[in-house]
């Protein structure tokens, strides 16, 4: 009887209607590779320094210490199927661009049963794949020296779509459609003229080319002859 009337009496969280609390635990990152190892103690500081060291970056936590800045952008979420002997299986695969609007990008694309893991798995992937974009201004109608356009023409090109960026003068601002203009927004490009053909509104080849072209701006420009 007495512990009856104790359960009564009691303070239960659900009787008084008080949500209990959750205690979000921070994980501490134990590095895994020679990279993640280095950005931890301190030896590397600077994601230039990063990417010249030759090592792939294998942790999205590297990118996380050294671009704490970093702006994801969700550029496309589509549902997928797969037939297998067991029957229909359907997955979401998202589209996912980062970077810090300053010179760095990165593309991933991941695939679950649900959107939000979907978009984690793209975002960890585009943030493995950070690559530098070298920004100038190459149009002889500005010479301003800024860098806010593309150095040189490049062309980029994923399945049917390919994508010209050609130098433009500053105020102009970006002359694309907008899958290319979220993508080279969150690349730091200002003003750019684009040409374009192909299935454009396949929006993840039209985003991948686009991607494909910001990153030929790392080659050397060849002389035409």
């Amino acid at each position: 009887m007495n512990n009856k009337r104790a359960k009564k009496g009691g303070t239960d969280n659900r009787r008084t209607g008080k949500k209990r609390e959750r205690v979000e635990e921070t994980v501490e990152w134990i590095p895994r590779t020679r990279l993640g190892h280095l950005v931890k103690d301190g030896q590397i500081t600077d994601i230039e320094d990063a990417l010249r060291s030759g090592l792939p970056i294998r942790e999205s936590e590297v990118v996380d210490t050294l671009l704490p800045e970093l702006r994801e952008e969700v550029i496309d979420i589509n549902m997928v199927q797969r037939m297998t002997d067991s029957g229909r299986r359907v997955k979401f695969r998202a589209v996912v661009i980062v970077g810090n609007e300053n010179g760095f990008i990165g593309f991933g694309q991941g695939k679950d049963v649900q959107v939000g893991p979907a978009i984690r798995k793209a975002v960890n992937k585009a943030k493995r794949g950070i690559t530098q974009v070298k920004r100038g201004c190459g149009s002889w109608e500005c010479g301003c020296g800024e860098t806010h356009t593309v150095p040189f023409k490049v062309t980029g090109k994923s399945g049917s779509v390919t994508v010209v960026l050609k130098p433009a003068p500053r105020g102009l601002g970006l002359v694309a459609g907008e899958t290319a203009k979220k993508v080279m927004e969150i690349a730091g490009i200002k003003d750019v003229w684009t040409y374009t053909e192909g299935k454009t509104r396949t929006t993840l080849n039209f985003a991948k080319a686009t991607y494909d072209a910001l990153q030929h701006t790392n080659t050397t420009r060849m002389m035409e002859l």
